[in-house]
């Protein structure tokens, strides 16, 4: 509330108003009309009366939607240095300590380190093909496991940006059934997906909570919140000491953290949280996109059977593509940008907060306001995309393609995912290796009626789309015996 009330003294001071948006009520502000789910949608709805860049105040936190892709540019790319630090969540952040890794990281020496050790391990397509060999593997595995357990595609999307993420950062194999450091990251998943959902706990509307003794009535989150603490530090510490023991041993399988230690410069508390910043913002959001891939190809054959037509012509039917082939396959890699257009796994972005007030195109943003980017909107918007409601990868291609949304859905600014060529490289491989093998349709029930796949995401920070049926089989004999082959 304090901070509302410096809000006020400082608009009157710049005699600039505040961006639009709906009135709200005295103390609570907006809270009863802020969405909680698809929250997205409602604002791009919003859009269309308040514009590009609106605000909605909630129990006296400003928060600055941005509905405009010119916009966001404009203050999170142009004005980075005031743009780019994080809220402080004080429950999932502070108490919990999730703020260890980048992405809740505030702007500071401790994120410019972490984002400097990231870029150069996982920072570019040169580092990044030093793993194309063992995303290729995984990729063969996985297609073979889903061959086996067609209806588990979820629990086998899981396992395999697992088993990579976890090579790449500690150098470790994950076992075929039931890993532990796989159930571990499961959970911190689940965990921080709670955590960050708006309103789930009071101490993060009213942060001096943390202050009050265990014993005083409705303070029973606090031991949630010392169990999700130690869940997150031994999620963050059992992989690294495997890389140490592995050392010890002189078994150690080059990786991320191992480089690093071999190395010896950097201390160990650095590569422990940026070797988990790897797997907590890549497994997650993969796994979503990959998910995002089944549902498209079932909702869209033609799409499917053009990917399909281009790999039989480029790579031929005896052999699986790989990460060579990626160049000769123009329409594969125009179907994976429309995975990630159509339904984006992060359709309102990690907010940003503004360090100083600022005031943009007449409009006052005070200082502390959260920053909301609805990447959802950007996607969707009809004077970028044509039918951007379509799955339509042909839309990337010809002589005045459509704009990359690659350049949207990895974030702006100095908070860009510094694991985008990771991810795409997962997901084309994942993507180019199933059309290869793979018919995914409409699922048929036992008395011949199709069932339709409803297009339905989670509300969550990364969303994911809900269980759907789906059919899923090899193509052909030939595809059979290539998945027969593969050894798990």
């Amino acid at each position: 509330m304090f901070s509302f009330i410096m809000e006020i003294t400082h608009r009157r001071v710049t005699k600039a108003p505040l961006p639009p948006g709906p009135k709200g009520w005295p103390l609570i502000g907006n809270l009863l009309e802020v969405p909680s789910v698809e929250p997205w949608k409602v604002y791009a709805a919003w859009g269309e009366k308040w514009g590009g860049i609106m605000s909605v105040n909630v129990l006296g936190q400003r928060m600055i939607v941005v509905n405009s892709i010119d916009i966001a540019m404009n203050l999170l790319d142009g004005r980075s240095s005031n743009y780019s630090d994080r809220p402080i969540l004080t429950m999932g952040g502070e108490i919990i300590g999730w703020n260890g890794v980048l992405a809740f990281a505030n702007y500071g020496p401790r994120f410019k380190e972490l984002r400097k050790l990231l870029a150069s391990a996982i920072g570019s397509i040169r580092n990044v093909a030093r793993y194309y060999p063992l995303e290729e593997l995984e990729a063969r595995r996985f297609v073979a496991r889903v061959t086996a357990q067609p209806d588990e595609i979820p629990k086998q999307i899981r396992k395999t940006t697992g088993a990579i993420i976890l090579m790449i950062s500690h150098g470790y194999s994950v076992r075929e059934e039931d890993d532990p450091i796989v159930r571990l990251a499961e959970l911190g998943g689940e965990q921080l997906s709670a955590v960050t959902e708006p309103g789930a706990f009071l101490v993060d509307l009213i942060p001096a909570l943390r202050y009050l003794p265990s014993w005083f009535p409705g303070t029973g989150w606090k031991k949630t919140a010392e169990a999700w603490r130690q869940d997150l530090l031994n999620l963050v510490n059992t992989p690294h000491q495997f890389v140490l023991d592995q050392l010890a041993a002189g078994t150690a399988v080059p990786s991320y953290t191992s480089d690093l230690l071999e190395d010896g410069k950097v201390d160990h508390d650095m590569v422990k949280w940026s070797a988990m910043t790897i797997y907590s913002a890549g497994a997650d959001t993969t796994v979503s996109a990959i998910y995002t891939f089944f549902l498209a190809m079932t909702l869209y054959p033609e799409a499917q059977k053009k990917a399909q037509e281009e790999i039989f012509r480029v790579v031929g039917e005896d052999r699986l593509p790989t990460f060579a082939d990626r160049d000769s396959l123009p329409y594969v890699g125009a179907l994976v940008k429309e995975v990630l257009r159509w339904n984006p796994v992060g359709p309102l972005a990690l907010p940003h907060r503004v360090t100083s007030d600022d005031v943009y195109e007449g409009y006052y943003i005070p200082k502390d306001s959260l920053v909301l980017v609805n990447v959802w909107k950007f996607v969707h918007d009809p004077e970028v995309y044509s039918n951007p409601f379509e799955f339509n990868p042909s839309r990337f291609l010809g002589l005045k393609p459509e704009r990359d949304p690659r350049e949207i859905c990895f974030g702006f600014g100095r908070r860009v995912c510094p694991g985008s060529a990771s991810a795409q490289a997962l997901l084309y491989i994942t993507a180019v290796m199933s059309l290869a093998v793979f018919d995914i349709s409409k699922k048929v029930d036992g008395n011949g009626n199709v069932i339709e796949p409803i297009v339905r995401y989670t509300s969550t920070m990364i969303s994911h789309p809900k269980p759907f049926e789906c059919s899923v089989k090899p193509r052909s004999e030939k595809a059979r015996e290539m998945i027969a082959s593969v050894d798990l």
